[in-house]
């Protein structure tokens, strides 16, 4: 039966209209804030992204055009004052990219293009600011703070600052860097005239890349001009020429096929 405003239901829905009507209206309310306010967060958050990649994208391409000028030992003192204004030019894009984006992956790459100019040009003090804000970025992945980590020390350690690189260098870090956490341990221990620990760190470092079966020349270098002849390591490149050759060579060996196999090899 339908109600009529003289009713008695009537009376009581009007009652509870005006008593729960404004506690209605505050829940529908808030709803649509919440709604609202969860999309715009998704729009901005993803227009955020889009122009701080935008940004990266554009220091990549000036990067990438300083990077290919600074290889040219040649050039003419209008290009050279080129290359200058966009060194200045990159600089000032990165600073700006930091300022704005400063928690994100981009902001991250851009200043490790930057140090990585500061090095190039032996402004290592520069070089260890910019690192020590690449370090202050909060990117919850252990494998970029250890990479920064370990060029914030050696740039310390450039500077002559061998405490303060020790310290950085002995940061906990995933195992995959443990070798060249080895390697510069040793780099530090040489500069500080401890030969003992230097080799300790060093016959440290050989060994991990044993086991990966990685050889670096450089580290086998360092290590000789202490004394001490590491054991030759064979690379994964090796071992699997050797295991196809194996394969090859028993059933090559009673065909025409064999001086092959060993060019192959």
């Amino acid at each position: 039966m339908a109600l009529t405003p003289n009713s008695p239901n009537a009376d009581n829905s009007m009652q509870a209209l005006k008593q729960y009507g404004s506690y209605i209206v505050t829940a529908i309310l808030l709803a649509l804030a919440a709604y609202f306010g969860w999309t715009y967060w998704q729009d901005n958050h993803a227009r955020v992204d889009t122009v701080a990649a935008d940004s990266y994208a554009d220091i990549q391409r000036l990067n990438e055009e300083v990077s290919l000028s600074s290889q040219n030992p040649d050039l003419e003192a209008e290009a050279q004052a080129a290359l200058e204004q966009s060194r200045t030019q990159l600089s000032s894009d990165i600073d700006t990219l930091v300022s704005t984006h400063g928690e994100s992956v981009y902001a991250w790459q851009a200043l490790m293009i930057k140090a990585r100019h500061e090095v190039d040009n032996d402004d290592f003090a520069a070089a260890t600011e910019t690192f020590k804000k690449a370090l202050a970025i909060d990117l919850g992945d252990a494998g970029l703070e250890a990479i920064t980590r370990l060029r914030y020390a050696k740039t310390l350690l450039a500077t002559g600052d061998t405490d303060a690189a020790l310290a950085e260098a002995k940061n906990d870090m995933p195992s995959s860097f443990e070798a060249s956490q080895q390697e510069l341990l040793g780099d530090i221990y040489l500069a500080q005239d401890n030969k003992e620990s230097a080799v300790k760190s060093y016959n440290n470092a050989w060994e991990l890349l044993r086991s990966r079966q990685e050889t670096r020349a450089v580290l086998a270098l360092k290590m000789e001009s202490l004394g001490t002849v590491p054991e030759p390591i064979e690379d994964q490149a090796s071992l699997i020429q050797e295991s196809n050759a194996a394969v090859q060579l028993p059933v090559a060996a009673d065909s025409a096929e064999a001086p092959a196999a060993e060019v192959t090899q």
